[in-house]
């Protein structure tokens, strides 16, 4: 398939989604088209080594601007953010960081004629008063978390600036992503990244959640497909402007264990919940996603087994590693 030429920005690319959706769009796009940006040096190797990449804070304005001069964008995926767990350690700073910097992209695509920008949402913008089970594209909210707040607000002022300015974003209610490349990024979902890493290098795992804390996951190589999807379709099959529902499949930590403990019999795992345990009992448990599926043909490819039976091969080719 041929794809019209494009310059992409990938704020935030060192990050666990950022660093493999760089590498899929330079891949659909071309290595030279698609630059990496982040506050952080790349530690992968592939990142630094396959196209572009410039340091770059999102809170400075001035410094994002004459990255856009240099470049000429027509594109942007922005996906600085500070997630929940560790928002909460630090709230005014996370608002500040993932509110500031939306707008920072924002202003910055409206000024340089940029044409498409990509902002990541999240099951962390639903709270306690929402449904739980196939929590519906649209629902009360009331979020509990900074992150979650801020997420909120964002959606509203994607959907804001698409009214007022014509500006086309789109948006993904990520749920808890699960990859192999790189380390959690302090998310409340992250213990599903983390307890592959630990089985993998075999080790015990303990989970700072309940065993049996039911949320709605997604496997990497699907997030990435719904965004390219959702980036590739057409303006006129999009009719969610704050942000679409997205979902792969639901678990447990007692089901993630028992799906390792087939492929690792002598897996061990135990329970401590902490502060993460209320964050979590506040999300969804199953996600409907029926609009997405409906407007541009969102479709995931994987369950718990097949991602467990793939993150497992891949991390223990990777051994030695951090876990």
């Amino acid at each position: 398939m041929a794809y019209r030429r494009e310059m992409i920005l990938v704020i935030g690319a060192c990050g666990q989604l950022g660093s493999e959706l760089t590498l899929t769009l330079r891949t659909l796009y071309g290595a030279d088209q698609v630059v990496a940006a982040d506050i952080f040096e790349p530690k992968q190797a592939d990142l630094l080594a396959s196209g572009p990449f410039e340091k770059i804070d999102v809170l400075d304005p001035k410094g994002m601007t004459a990255l856009a001069a240099r470049y000429n964008f027509t594109q942007i995926y922005h996906l600085a953010a500070v997630l929940s767990a560790t928002g909460e350690k630090d709230p005014k700073f996370a608002w500040r960081l993932n509110m500031d910097g939306l707008f920072h992209v924002l202003d910055l695509a409206l000024a340089c004629g940029v044409s498409q920008v990509f902002w990541p949402s999240s099951i962390a913008v639903f709270g306690p008063d929402t449904p739980r089970q196939q929590t519906p594209q649209h629902t009360v909210m009331n979020p509990s978390t900074v992150y979650g707040i801020s997420k909120q607000a964002g959606e509203q002022w994607c959907a804001y600036y698409f009214k007022k300015h014509g500006l086309d974003i789109r948006s993904l209610r990520y749920p808890g992503l699960i990859g192999y490349k790189s380390l959690p990024g302090g998310g409340t979902t992250d213990y599903a990244v983390d307890i592959y890493r630990k089985a993998a290098a075999g080790k015990p795992f303990e989970c700072y959640l309940h065993q049996d804390t039911y949320l709605p996951m997604m496997y990497m190589p699907d997030a990435i497909k719904a965004t390219i999807d959702l980036m590739q379709a057409p303006a006129r099959n999009i009719s969610i402007r704050e942000s679409y529902n997205v979902s792969g499949m639901s678990f447990s930590p007692s089901e993630i264990a028992a799906s390792i403990q087939k492929i690792l019999p002598s897996f061990e795992i135990a329970y401590n919940p902490d502060y993460r345990q209320q964050i979590a009992d506040s999300w969804p448990q199953t996600i409907s996603d029926q609009v997405a599926r409906q407007d541009w043909g969102w479709q995931p490819a994987y369950d718990l087994d097949a991602m467990t039976a793939d993150m497992l091969e891949n991390l223990q080719q990777q051994l030695p590693f951090e876990a």
